[in-house]
């Protein structure tokens, strides 16, 4: 198995990485399909390789897609050395560590290729859809360290679904039948995890195909929840808070578009013994001496 020298093979790429704007960067990767080489594609490649050193005024990126094209024919050793020309004429890090570790794959030093990854995901690269949905790169899916590396990158990359504190309302997810306390059906809800994670969205419509919606997210700033509420009746709701032994504890404001009106609003979700969900919503209109109620609902799962 061939070893590799992180040291000499990547510290003089990476070390440029952090001052390029990744976005565009990656944006410029290539990769080619695996396919069958032969030996006119290697006689092909070789006197490719010979006509752009006697010319040489090949630029870095032709230097970078003759390595790809000598890859996918099967010189290896020809492509490591196109592949170091593009790096000495500045063809982004990011591309050449991606390209490295697809030589690798190629010959089969799977160690040599995490190895790259890894420096890579040490720079604080996290763009990890252009590695697992790399068709060489992925190839190593099922080897233990590529797949330790890619939950790491994953964890770095999409950190709100991989933090506790996001995950505090998730009882609150799913498809929902809502009736009043008296039995009467008040409509449904629809609640679901977005942005990875990071965000909870509500779409509300009552019996009567009236609808609304709220954005919720646990502010890290604050250590807060936050309930942004608006409905097509002109309801403004601003609620904050977190988890108390009662359940979703959040206060805030009700402002009332139609009257122009602003009182303390609070809500209350309990996850219930038996899988429901309590929805308790009160306003104060004496600046909280005393509170109304102005909604409860008890939230049951749809039938599949």
């Amino acid at each position: 198995m061939m070893t590799v020298d992180i040291e000499s093979v990547i510290t003089v790429t990476l070390r440029r990485i952090k001052y390029l704007p990744i976005v565009l960067v990656i944006a410029a990767c290539t990769t080619s399909p695996v396919t069958k080489s032969t030996a006119d594609d290697l006689n092909v490649v070789m006197a490719e390789f010979k006509a752009l050193e006697k010319g040489g005024a090949a630029s870095g990126q032709t230097w970078f897609e003759f390595a790809s094209k000598a890859r996918v024919a099967g010189n290896l050793d020809i492509a490591k050395q196109a592949l170091d020309r593009a790096e000495r004429l500045e063809v982004s890090p990011i591309r050449i560590v991606l390209e490295r570790t697809r030589l690798d794959v190629a010959s089969k030093n799977n160690v040599g290729a995490v190895a790259h990854l890894q420096a890579l995901l040490d720079t604080g690269f996290t763009a990890i859809g252009f590695i697992s949905n790399d068709p060489v790169i992925s190839s190593l899916t099922g080897n233990d360290a590529y797949d330790a590396l890619i939950s790491s990158m994953s964890a770095q990359a999409y950190p709100c679904r991989n933090q506790p504190g996001f995950k505090d309302f998730d009882f609150w997810v799913g498809e929902w039948d809502v009736t009043t306390a008296n039995g009467a059906v008040a409509g449904s809800n629809s609640i679901k995890i977005a942005e990875r994670g990071c965000v909870i969205l509500e779409s509300w419509t009552n019996t009567s195909g009236g609808t609304g919606m709220s954005i919720n997210y646990l502010d890290m700033a604050s250590g807060e929840w936050v309930q942004v509420w608006n409905a097509e009746a002109g309801s403004q709701i601003n609620i904050r808070g977190g988890l108390t032994d009662k359940g979703m504890l959040m206060v805030g404001h009700l402002h009332t578009v139609g009257a122009g009106t602003t009182v303390p609003f609070r809500a209350l979700f309990t996850l219930l013994p038996d899988g429901r969900v309590r929805q308790f919503f009160e306003q104060s209109n004496d600046e909280g001496a005393t509170w109304l109620p102005w909604f409860e609902g008890f939230y049951a799962r749809k039938q599949q």
